[in-house]
């Protein structure tokens, strides 16, 4: 029996100390992610080592130290200059043609402003699979990245769906939070990623007859 000085235990729940010293380390990642970002051009830098500082932390428990973070993140600057390129270049595009269809601009009406809405949801739902597999590679490797990651939507339809969901979310509180709080959303939309993206099954054991969740193996529980 457990002497009275002793912690009851609470059936697996974490103490509310360490529910809030997760949360002020996502929100300091969040904030350093969006000053590296600042310039633009190093926006694929930043998710990308943020991505894999998430990786480790629910990998290990624990965050990768500020030298392996600031070696990953000078390491990923010049490789990630056309991924920054490519995806702001995307995202002004797709803007630009929702406020066009939604002003009446151009031609389509609701119609064609569902459908671009629903496609942008969904490049933007593959962007986010892509930078968790960026995290994985340790912040780099973004062809080999988005090569997975659309075998993974493809192969995982619903996973696909929720991880849109997760950045069509983090948009809408976005624009409802007030702008001093987005770097701080920043840091909390790269975790659900990673923990939506790590609900992926296994194939169903033959003696038991039924499936286990990857994530219930190795990994930690992002609460």
């Amino acid at each position: 029996m457990a002497s009275r000085a002793e912690p009851v235990d609470t059936g697996g729940r974490r103490d509310w100390r360490d529910v809030a010293r997760d949360a002020a380390d996502l929100a300091l990642l969040g904030i350093l992610l969006t000053l590296a970002a600042a310039p633009l051009l190093t926006a694929a830098a930043a998710a990308g080592t943020a991505s894999a500082a998430v990786h480790d932390w629910t990998r290990t428990g624990s965050w990768p130290s500020a030298r392996t973070t600031v070696r990953r993140f000078g390491r990923s600057v010049l490789p990630g200059v056309p991924v920054s390129l490519l995806a702001l270049t995307g995202a002004a595009l797709l803007a630009a043609d929702l406020a066009a269809l939604a002003t009446g601009r151009v031609p389509g009406g609701p119609a064609a402003l569902l459908v671009t809405a629903l496609i942008a949801a969904g490049l933007a739902g593959y962007a986010g699979l892509v930078v968790v597999e960026v995290g994985g590679n340790g912040g780099g490797r973004w062809r080999a990245s988005a090569r997975s990651a659309a075998r993974a939507c493809l192969d995982a339809p619903n996973r696909w769906a929720a991880l849109t969901g997760v950045v069509a979310l983090a948009g809408l509180l976005a624009v409802l939070v007030t702008p001093v709080a987005v770097p701080i959303l920043a840091g909390y939309t790269v975790a659900a990623l990673h923990a939506v993206a790590a609900r992926r099954p296994v194939p169903a054991d033959p003696t038991a007859g039924r499936s286990v969740p990857a994530a219930a193996v190795g990994r930690r529980e992002l609460t």
